[in-house]
């Protein structure tokens, strides 16, 4: 990503992209060359339900993250240390995607509890301390994978 686009510019090529992709889906034509079509990344998993992340026009879909450990640990007890770990997660699919995390331009995030907000801001901010993409907090009354406080899912953009 050049110096002088910024996550404002960017954001507008997202909505550009994502109707292009309905349109072209809706409308039943076929895609044109392999460097058109959505591709998956699975990185250190073994066939799970979904993909940890997509790429399609330029743009980094990771699934949700919760704060587990690589070998697959539920960080429990501490919130702080959960918030951490989904972000070192978040990062880590943006990555393996090709993007880093001054490429995110949006953040859906869900939390289960409200008086975690403001631990959540902190350790946000220690992983977007400049220029923070769009975001949306969301207390949810619970998660689908158990133990977890946190769940994070973004939007990036591949680098120019």
């Amino acid at each position: 990503m050049t110096q002088d686009r910024s996550r404002r510019e960017l954001l507008g090529a997202t909505g550009v992209a994502a109707a292009a992709a309905v349109v072209g889906g809706a409308s039943g034509t076929a895609l044109a060359s392999d460097e058109k079509r959505a591709k998956r990344i699975v990185p250190g998993s073994p066939s799970p339900a979904f993909s940890k992340a997509t790429v399609f026009g330029g743009l980094v879909f990771p699934a949700g993250v919760v704060g587990r450990t690589p070998d697959g640990v539920m960080v429990t007890g501490d919130f702080d240390a959960q918030c951490r770990q989904t972000l070192i997660n978040l990062k880590a699919s943006v990555e393996a995607a090709g993007a880093t995390m001054e490429n995110v331009l949006q953040c859906t995030c869900f939390l289960t509890d409200l008086a975690d907000f403001a631990t959540f801001n902190k350790v946000f901010m220690e992983f977007f301390p400049k220029d923070p993409p769009a975001r949306s907090t969301v207390v949810v009354k619970d998660m689908v994978v158990q133990g977890a406080k946190i769940e994070i899912d973004c939007v990036a953009c591949l680098p120019d």
